[in-house]
Parts: C-alpha cells; sequence; structure tokens
C-alpha cells in the first residue's frame, strides 16, 4: 500500500522555503499532532499485518526524511540570515577617522553613575572587592553554613586554588560588605557596584551580571530609615514625585527581617511604565541585617545593628531607559549603543530614544 505523497516532492517542497516560518507550516503539515503522518499512523490499525508492517516503514522513512530536511533548510536560511545581518552590519575599519560614530556611554555606566551620584548625596560611601572570593565571604560570613538549602538559591561557579581550597566567583556583592565590616568598626556607610555570577543563562539571565548592595550599621539603624532611604532613591533614580510602592515580606538568610520592594507598573507597545498602574514589578530585596553576620564581623550585635538592600543593575536600567531586551547589554553592536548610549560629556542626561 503506498502513500498518498511522494518524498521527492516532500523534499522539494522543504527546500524551496525562504522563511523559518514556511518551513514550520510544512513540517506541521507532516508532523504536527493532526498532521499527515501522525493521521496515517493511527489508520495502521486497520491493516492486515503485512500491510501495516509495509506502510509503517514507509511512514517512518517519510517521517525521518521531513525531518532532517526541515532542521537543514532551518539551519540554511538561519545561516543566510546570520550572513545578511554581517553584511549589513559590517564597520569598515579603513574608513577615516571622521567619519567613525562618537564614542557612547554604555547605559550599565550611566546607571552606575546615577547610583553613585544619588547614594553619595546621602552620604554613603562606595567599596569595592575582587570577582574571586572565598566561601566564608561569599556564604559562611553571611549565615549560610556548608550545606544550608540557601546555598541552592544560587548557582555558583567554584574556583579550585592552589591549596585545595574552593574559591568562588562572588554570587553577590555582599562578600564586600563583609570585607568591610571586618576591616572597619561602625558606623559604616556604603554602596557596593559591581559584577557579579551565577551559573544561569537564558533569556532573563546572563552568567555575568552587575548588582548594587548597600550596608549600613550604627546604634540606631531601623527598617524606618531603611525603607526611606529606598523610597528617596528609586524616587531620584526613576525621576518620579509620586512613585507608586510596596514591600513585602520576605526571606533572606543574611537578613531578619526581610523585605522585597515592588514598583507599580503600567505595560504599553512592550514597554513598561514606572511608577503608576494595577501591575507590580520586584525591583530589590532588603532587610535589617541577621545578628549573627555582625557576630560573624566580629561586630558587637548588642550594641549596634544595621540594615541593607541589593539590586540589579541590569533590570534598573532597563526600566529606565526603556531597553526590551536584555541580549543588547551584551551584543557589542554598536548601532545599539548609539541609540541607547550617552554622551561622555553630559553623563547626566540619556540618549535619545
Amino acid at each position: 500500500m503506498s502513500l498518498p505523497v511522494d518524498a521527492v516532492d516532500v523534499k522539494k517542497r522543504i527546500e524551496e522555503c525562504k522563511s523559518l516560518q514556511d518551513v514550520e507550516s510544512i513540517r506541521l503539515e507532516y508532523l504536527g499532532k493532526k498532521g499527515l503522518i501522525p493521521s496515517e499512523m493511527k489508520l495502521l490499525g486497520k491493516l492486515s499485518i503485512d500491510e501495516r508492517k509495509l506502510k509503517g516503514q514507509e511512514l517512518n522513512k517519510l517521517k525521518t526524511l521531513v525531518e532532517e530536511t526541515v532542521n537543514n533548510q532551518k539551519t540554511n536560511i538561519e545561516n543566510k540570515e546570520i550572513e545578511k545581518k554581517l553584511q549589513n552590519e559590517k564597520i569598515d575599519v579603513t574608513l577615516p577617522q571622521q567619519e567613525i560614530t562618537d564614542g557612547k556611554i554604555h547605559p550599565i555606566s550611566q546607571t552606575i553613575f546615577s547610583i553613585i551620584e544619588i547614594f553619595g548625596n546621602l552620604n554613603y560611601s562606595v567599596e569595592a572587592g575582587p570577582d574571586i572570593e572565598s566561601d566564608f565571604n561569599n556564604f559562611s560570613a553571611l549565615n549560610i553554613p556548608p550545606h544550608h538549602p540557601a546555598r541552592e538559591m544560587q548557582d555558583t561557579f567554584y574556583v579550585q586554588n592552589s591549596d585545595g581550597e574552593d574559591n568562588v566567583l562572588r554570587t553577590h556583592t555582599s562578600p564586600v560588605q563583609v570585607r568591610t565590616m571586618l576591616k572597619t568598626k561602625p558606623p559604616i556607610k556604603i554602596i557596593v557596584p559591581g559584577r557579579t555570577y551565577r551559573s544561569d543563562s537564558d533569556s532573563t539571565h546572563t552568567p555575568m551580571f552587575h548588582q548594587v548592595e548597600g550596608l549600613v550599621v550604627n546604634k540606631d539603624a531601623n527598617m524606618a530609615d531603611l525603607k526611606s532611604t529606598l523610597i528617596t532613591f528609586l524616587k531620584e533614580f526613576f525621576e518620579i514625585d509620586n512613585l507608586k510602592y510596596r514591600f513585602r515580606p520576605s526571606y533572606f538568610p543574611f537578613t531578619e527581617p526581610s523585605a522585597e520592594m515592588d514598583v507599580a507598573f503600567t505595560k504599553k507597545n512592550n514597554v513598561l511604565k514606572i511608577g503608576e498602574g494595577d501591575e507590580w514589578l520586584e525591583i530589590l530585596g532588603c532587610g535589617m541585617v541577621n545578628p549573627k553576620v555582625l557576630e560573624n564581623c566580629n561586630i558587637d550585635s548588642s550594641v549596634y545593628q544595621g540594615f541593607a538592600f541589593g539590586m540589579g543593575i541590569e533590570r534598573l536600567s532597563m526600566l529606565k531607559y526603556g531597553i526590551t531586551d536584555m541580549r543588547g547589554l551584551f551584543d557589542l553592536n554598536l548601532k545599539w549603543l548609539d541609540h541607547y548610549g550617552f554622551s561622555p560629556l553630559d553623563l547626566r542626561n540619556r540618549a535619545e530614544v
């Protein structure tokens, strides 16, 4: 019993497709849930054993042919699109200097400048530390001992050093807070912007990203001060006086009590407008420093207390500057940077979008 289609014709149809959408349409026609091959498979039970065996073999051959041809054609189309994109976006490095686009400040750098300026006006100093950290600074000192379930919250890159001990690529900038508390007596009032690393990569996450964390330790730090600081910062950063926000109870091993701060937003044309609306977006985590963390850093928790907060710089950049695709932040695309970048001589003003 022969099939109602010619394999050669099917192969030719697929190879003549000019777009991924056309290829997918043919794939669904033959392999989709209601496609020809699944439909024919369902009818095999009505045939005799010999006919069933013969037609089953033909269907499997056709299925293999369609799958292989579809995959090959998709690869060909994608390669052609990449080649076309490379041709359109290539830069002639032999052009005279005056023809080259002026350099721009990257949105990530611009966001860091803005954060430092705002917290600088609130009398915060800036601290920095190494990207490769000890397990103690990154985890143990922050009330995350070995085998603690909280370690599973972060996918860590481990780096083995010469003495066999495991160091890590820091999963947050909190180790700089630990270093500061170990070397400095309170009062402490710092922010820590910098790169962090986690073994996580998809459409909304990258293995390397940027965070900024803040820490205040003194004799009278309290939750009211923390909330006031964060509200002031977000109003200044987003330049919104009537910012709609809320705090929700949360959990972090290094703070107690802990909270997450959300801001209201509306979405129009795939762009978020921050500050108003009925939908909520998580913007940062915060809380009072756990007394165990203070004790781990040789600070008397019966005398001193503190609060801490942390937020992602990529998210802040995307929300403020209307960037809808995180991949653009790392693509090294000069046209993208020319569009979203900032003049080096005017760091306060965003490039026109």
